[in-house]
């Protein structure tokens, strides 16, 4: 079966769900990941479905006319403050628009804490028929594979899952071969994208890439073919945001570009 993508919404972030659904269809993608539980950040625009009913009606029509599926939705932070049952209502938009996943991160450094939230968030999510994912972050409490696998691993909850991001592989420094130790079937998608070889050493630099100047697959220095050849065949979600080049190409012409890059990259670098 041919490789799978979606297109991540921080790739084109100044497109409502309906909007990036058309852009994506129109580039050849095979699914969307939208992010709509609004996280409050600075100037980051406000994508939550559930309290939108317009803009709701409006993403059906556009993934009823374009045949696009939603793969998943982002992004259930746990922090101190949070409650996991205030994601319920994307949760259950999310499982009405026919998403199997949904994506969190870990923010605050209280371990007992963490891991109870998380294992909450994921009760939540079962009865909608929903994996939750959990990817470490460079700049976020979990940082690393080794951490995040202690937290699967402490809650033990049949529908909680991994997501790698090939950035944030790299940056975390994660070796190849502790991918090996992780259960197969906590694979559910991964982000891709490349970035240069140097790390920065602020957070602030960290943020920077991850979040305005990351690359299309074959222009950085991250070996994204020997992460992604190394996990099950999971969808590949783009996760490609680069401000300048949004700007200079629009967000329609960056989202094929996004695409097109993966999809030649990878075929040149074949599962063995």
């Amino acid at each position: 079966m041919a490789r799978q993508f979606s297109l991540a919404h921080l790739t084109v972030l100044g497109l409502p769900p309906p909007e990036m659904t058309y852009v994506a269809a129109m580039a050849g993608y095979d699914f969307v990941s939208f992010r709509i539980i609004y996280m409050g950040l600075s100037g980051e625009p406000n994508y939550a479905l559930a309290e939108n009913a317009q803009m709701l009606r409006q993403t059906r029509t556009a993934l009823r006319s374009t045949g696009l599926r939603v793969h998943d939705v982002e992004l259930a932070k746990i922090a101190d403050a949070t409650d996991p049952r205030a994601y319920l209502p994307a949760m259950e938009i999310a499982a009405e628009l026919g998403a199997k996943a949904v994506l969190s991160s870990i923010w605050t450094s209280d371990h007992a804490c963490y891991v109870e939230r998380f294992a909450e968030l994921c009760d939540l999510a079962r009865p909608l028929g929903l994996t939750v994912n959990l990817e470490f972050v460079t700049w976020a409490s979990v940082t690393n594979l080794r951490q995040a696998v202690d937290v699967l691993r402490t809650v033990k909850r049949p529908n909680a899952g991994l997501m790698i991001d090939t950035l944030h592989f790299h940056r975390s420094r994660v070796r190849l071969e502790e991918l090996d130790e992780v259960p197969r079937d906590w694979f559910h998608f991964a982000h891709i994208c490349d970035a240069p070889a140097e790390i920065p050493t602020t957070v602030d630099g960290l943020i920077h890439t991850g979040r305005d100047e990351r690359l299309y697959l074959g222009e950085g220095a991250i070996d994204v073919a020997a992460i992604v050849n190394r996990i099950p065949e999971v969808p590949c979600s783009i996760e490609l945001p680069h401000l300048e080049r949004a700007k200079e190409l629009g967000y329609a012409e960056h989202a094929r570009r996004c695409l097109v890059t993966a999809k030649e990259y990878l075929a040149q670098h074949p599962r063995a």
